[in-house]
């Protein structure tokens, strides 16, 4: 049996980050991944690192993630290809373009700066866009990593710092016996430990069924494709108000895109994409960028990413078990949040407090029928008064006790 300060259970970009981060605080770390790490969502995705457009109490999280992104290279080793490109998301009617304004407005009170570009000045700028777009707003501080690396390097670097990561290691169950938790996995053994971490992504909604905190967390299967390479020319990282399609381009010239959803299979750990969404993918990119429409598609593909109805994650301690932790519930936009939450994460293993605002995140927030009490882009109408948000759980010092 294995004892240890802290368990995670989740090899993604958030479990990663957590257990970089506390062995950096001196506790003890198993981390168990089912597969290999950022197997799934973190390893899968789009790669945008992206701040602007999310709901504004994401806001203060994201923020504390884009300064640990600015830092990659000295934490883990490698940039992993990140780029602050910038992200430029555009409007196609007089109506998006307002929404842009007002969000720019809004999010100026969290420290995100926003330039709105009118009809004159943005084609100018960008010629390449298609005649739809009538402005955008773009955020000089985002821009994409490679996500095939970013949760390995976290890995590597956690291992370095005497992590104990274990893959192809499933956790059949786990249980608090009132002081500690005891998990028991695929392989035979067991592990004790004093705090648990629920990164489980997809599944973490079955981890927290396992305390008595259900939660309606459902999946999804981005659709996303890639291009060979062209000649570089789409700088910024590209979306469009109200969603749709994503595209941008690497310094090798290959186009990332995607649009729609395809099919997952939570109980089989199996994702696959569809042919007629990713010709509907093809056709948004196209009108987005005419200058596309010569580029080959060389691949496409998705895995699978946990949701929950208001679109926003759970992260923050559980309302019926002391020391367990979630995070997980990120909707297909948890790739920037990763570092950040993992180091929240740690600051609520160890100290059972964080200064960053996660209250809107809470597990307890669904009601008995699902639905959430937050309202998605509810925060918008007041972020000032957001952006000061606090549990009162979150703000105890009680610190991390060694595993007896």
């Amino acid at each position: 049996m294995t004892k240890v300060d802290v368990a995670v259970i989740g090899g993604g970009l958030v479990g990663c980050s957590a257990a970089l981060h506390l062995r950096r605080r001196g506790a003890s770390v198993v981390l168990l991944e089912r597969r290999r790490c950022g197997g799934q969502a973190s390893g899968v995705n789009y790669g945008g690192v992206r701040q602007q457009g999310r709901d504004l109490v994401e806001l203060p999280l994201a923020r504390r993630s884009r300064r640990i992104w600015a830092e990659l290279d000295a934490l883990v080793g490698t940039d992993c290809e990140f780029e602050a490109t910038g992200h430029l998301k555009l409007a196609r009617s007089e109506s998006e373009m307002a929404e842009l304004e007002i969000y720019a407005s809004r999010a100026r009170e969290f420290g995100l700066q926003l330039e709105t570009i009118g009809p004159e000045r943005i084609r100018t700028r960008f010629p390449w866009l298609g005649d739809g777009v009538v402005g955008g707003s773009f955020c000089a501080e985002d821009g994409h990593a490679n996500p095939r690396l970013v949760a390995p390097a976290f890995a590597r670097a956690a291992v370095a710092t005497g992590a104990d990561i274990r893959e192809e290691i499933e956790v059949l169950h786990a249980c608090h016996d009132g002081e500690v938790f005891e998990l028991c996995l695929s392989d035979g053994t067991s592990v004790r430990a004093g705090r648990l971490i629920n990164a489980a992504g997809a599944w973490g909604s079955t981890v927290s069924a396992w305390f008595g905190e259900p939660v309606p967390e459902e999946v999804m299967a981005p659709n996303m494709c890639v291009t060979g390479p062209i000649p570089y020319f789409l700088v910024p990282n590209l979306g469009v108000c109200g969603g749709g399609v994503y595209v941008r381009q690497i310094r090798r010239g290959n186009v990332i895109f995607g649009a729609g959803v395809g099919v997952a299979d939570r109980d089989e750990i199996v994702a696959r994409p569809l042919a007629d969404v990713t010709a509907g993918a093809v056709r948004l990119a196209v009108d987005l960028v005419p200058k596309l429409a010569s580029a080959q598609i060389i691949r496409t593909w998705t895995g699978i990413e946990g949701v929950m109805p208001d679109g926003l994650p759970v992260v923050g301690l559980s309302e019926t078990t002391p020391g367990l932790i979630h995070a997980f519930g990120f909707s297909g936009h948890g790739f920037q949040l990763g570092p950040g939450v993992g180091a929240v994460l740690s600051e609520l293993a160890i100290d059972v407090a964080t200064t960053v605002p996660i209250d809107p995140f809470r597990i307890g927030r669904f009601s008995n029928d699902g639905t959430s009490r937050h309202r998605a882009g509810s925060a918008a109408s007041s972020p000032g008064r957001q952006s000061g948000m606090q549990s009162g759980r979150q703000s105890g010092t009680t610190r991390l006790s060694p595993v007896t």
